[in-house]
């Protein structure tokens, strides 16, 4: 039986989950991460019925980066569990202007997405490591890196452009939106959880540490809150959301911070953590009672209703919104405070549906249904590699015959 391999690396942590792929589907069977990568590392994994598997800690030493951890993790894998991949899919936050769609991984591909490191530093540098170690362990192993900015690469010039002279745009300055393998699985899944709105103008919040949200006609992306990096929209964990170019101008010419200083200062000191000077984690400001997390939470939720407006008119409408990822599957707090925000365009929340986290929150008479849906992106990267290598085999089929 054929495996995949998903792969989803950050700075300090490695994400993995096997899928078999079994009559034309893909059924999951272990799912675990290595994270402390570099101070505490520790292998977790558990089974497709949540037996665990694997529970087991590092000397620091023997896992000092992501691809150490992903060398471990390979290595359990393969000699304790059995599996060897047929494939292995990857994470890609940025594809840049060369790529609307998954793609299998070469040299010149990697040359190429190693470009737009500068563009998602968080992301990009650890999500292309685990790529160039397999190739360097296994060059013969198919690896197929699938983009957060795919999504929306369908969005019309309107959406598509910065008011900014023409010749940057050519050279990829432009919105590209991001999280768009969350949000392109939230758009598979509504046909089958609300077919009723499915094709209609949904509005999707994508809460999390990384947070943005996205307004979906008949299943595809027409706009999205970020831009040309993963710091525009929504206040996140560490990242400001939307700010007026000139504080970054401020900062430099003004305060005499270096790019490389302001760069640290977006990425890592600012959204939640920032405001609330307390944390980054959403869970800890609820739980706080220092006025400062309370601010930072409503600072958040005041956003969020902000954008809500923008997409609905982005839409001319909104026929449902959608709760999706951490924050916006597990916080009935954060969500029954949002859909007070969205009270002016008929939305109306059942409080027992959700403290239920119930799949519709909203109550009947709601002109807006609210929905919390889970999202599944190492799923779609799974689907998005099985499908491509699928077609890669009959092309080949097809060339061989001729």
């Amino acid at each position: 039986m054929d495996t995949i391999l998903v792969v989803n690396a950050g700075s300090s942590s490695v994400k993995f989950q096997v899928f078999a792929a079994k009559h034309g589907g893909l059924g999951r069977q272990i799912k675990g991460q290595m994270d402390g990568i570099g101070s505490r590392p520790k292998l977790r994994a558990v089974a497709a019925d949540g037996a665990v598997l694997v529970e087991r800690a590092y000397p620091v030493a023997d896992v000092p980066d992501v691809p150490a951890a992903l060398h471990t993790a390979g290595a359990w894998l393969r000699e304790e569990q059995r599996i060897d991949p047929a494939a292995v899919g990857h994470r890609v936050v940025h594809g840049g202007p060369d790529y609307d769609r998954p793609v299998v991984v070469d040299d010149e591909v990697l040359a190429r997405l190693e470009r737009y490191v500068p563009l998602a530093p968080l992301h990009q540098p650890h999500n292309l490591a685990p790529i160039r170690s397999i190739r360097a362990r296994f060059p013969a192993l198919p690896q197929v890196a699938c983009f957060d900015t795919a999504f929306h690469r369908g969005h019309g010039p309107l959406a598509d452009y910065y008011a900014i002279p023409r010749e940057l745009h050519a050279e990829g300055v432009r919105r590209y939106g991001f999280h768009g393998l969350s949000y392109e699985y939230i758009a598979k899944r509504l046909p089958a959880v609300a077919p009723e709105v499915a094709a209609g103008r949904v509005i999707v919040a994508h809460l999390g540490s990384g947070a943005s949200m996205c307004a979906l006609k008949n299943g595809g992306s027409v706009e999205s809150t970020m831009g040309f990096t993963a710091l525009d929209g929504l206040p996140m964990g560490t990242r400001p959301g939307q700010i007026d170019p000139g504080v970054v101008l401020y900062l430099i010419t003004n305060k005499g911070m270096t790019p490389a200083a302001v760069e640290r200062l977006l990425y890592h000191e600012c959204g939640l953590k920032g405001l609330s000077g307390i944390s980054n984690d959403m869970r800890a400001l609820e739980a706080s009672e220092d006025e400062r997390a309370a601010f930072a939470i409503d600072y958040f939720v005041y956003r969020i209703g902000l954008y809500a407006g923008l997409l609905a008119a982005a839409l001319q409408g909104v026929d449902a919104f959608v709760f999706t990822a951490g924050i916006g599957e597990n916080s009935a707090r954060l969500r029954a405070r949002v859909a007070e925000t969205l009270g002016w365009l008929g939305a109306a929340l059942d409080p027992a549906a959700n403290a239920a986290h119930a799949l519709r929150i909203s109550r009947p008479e709601s002109r807006v249904p609210i929905y919390v849906v889970p999202t599944d992106e190492e799923l779609m990267i799974a689907q998005h590699t099985l499908t491509l290598l699928a077609g890669n085999a009959v092309q080949q089929r097809t060339r061989e015959r001729v």
